[in-house]
C-alpha cells in the first residue's frame, strides 16, 4: 500500500537550514507530482511546494519562495525540501502528499526558535 515517511525535522535557530525527506513506497513514484504541505497549531494545512513527476518544474507558496527548494530523486523514490533562511513562522509539521492517493504520513516537526 501507499506509504509516505517524512524525516529531517528538528529545532533550528532563525536563519538556519534544514533538509526534509519524504520516502515513498507502494506506487510508481516517478509517475506522480509530489507536494509538501505544512500545518501549524491552530492553522489550516498550507501547500508549501510542488514538483512535477520528472522534477523539471516546481512551484512554491509566496511565503517560502526564494528560501525553500523542492527536488526529487526518482531512483530513490524520495522527495526533498531544502529550507534555508528559516523564520519562526515556518514552525509547523511538514507533510508530503502524492495525489490522487489519499494518504498522509505523520509528518516531521520543524521548530524555528532561538
Amino acid at each position: 500500500q501507499v506509504q509516505l515517511v517524512e524525516s529531517g525535522g528538528g529545532l533550528v535557530q532563525p536563519g538556519g537550514s534544514l533538509r526534509l525527506s519524504c520516502a515513498a513506497s507502494g506506487f510508481t513514484f516517478s509517475n506522480y507530482y509530489m507536494y509538501w504541505y505544512r500545518q501549524a497549531p491552530g492553522k489550516e494545512r498550507e501547500l508549501v511546494a510542488a514538483i512535477t513527476a520528472t522534477g523539471g518544474s516546481t512551484d512554491y507558496a509566496h511565503s517560502v519562495k526564494g528560501r525553500f527548494t523542492i527536488f526529487r530523486d526518482n531512483a530513490k523514490s524520495t522527495v526533498y525540501l531544502q529550507m534555508n533562511s528559516l523564520k519562526s513562522e515556518d514552525t509547523a509539521v511538514y507533510l508530503c502528499n502524492a495525489p490522487p492517493f489519499d494518504y498522509w504520513g505523520q509528518g516531521t516537526q520543524v521548530t524555528v526558535s532561538s
